[in-house]
């Protein structure tokens, strides 16, 4: 992998309002701060850091790697499932490991700006929606509310946060908050 410019600034990150009425606003809100919690903990780095995979039992969990992860993640179940979308699913059903792998053109502001736009995506996908409707298409014949997915969704991305934690940590000794 190339070792371009690394991803310089941070995103400003803001907290969801503590006094929030509308679920939906507010799962929307956390999901916000994770995102922007994920692309910084990339800022800063060098391709290379960004790329290295430092954990021998995970070895393709790279902190770009974990981003191009997130990107599958909100894609599939956003705007495929939730909005129905014609995209391609990022996911390989024969590679479980296939949304984590880098390529040799792969290069932090890359994956964040992929990342970012499928923020856009998934908001548009699920755009005039309430908590309670249906997902546009089922899953193994399972049907899901947008609640559900936004939840999950969440889970999902603060649970691969912390990785990354440890992974930064790992890569220049920067602690997250």
């Amino acid at each position: 992998m190339p070792n371009a410019s690394p991803l310089a600034d941070s995103l400003e990150r803001q907290w969801p309002s503590t006094s929030a009425d509308d679920e939906l606003r507010l799962q929307w809100e956390f999901l916000s701060f994770l995102r922007v919690t994920v692309v910084n903990k990339i800022a800063g780095l060098a391709t290379s850091q960004a790329a290295a995979t430092p954990l021998p039992t995970s070895p393709f969990m790279s902190l770009t790697g974990v981003v191009k992860h997130l990107t599958a993640v909100e894609r599939f179940w956003m705007s495929i499932v939730g909005g129905g979308s014609d995209l391609p699913s990022l996911w390989e059903a024969d590679d479980v490991n296939a949304d984590w792998q880098l390529n040799e053109s792969d290069t932090p502001s890359g994956i964040v700006a992929a990342y970012r736009a499928e923020w856009c995506r998934s908001e548009q996908a699920l755009a005039g929606k309430t908590a309670d409707d249906r997902a546009t298409r089922s899953v193994s014949g399972e049907e899901y509310t947008v609640r559900w997915l936004l939840s999950h969704v969440i889970q999902e991305t603060a649970r691969h946060a912390g990785h990354m934690d440890l992974l930064r940590e790992m890569a220049d000794g920067a602690r997250g908050e």
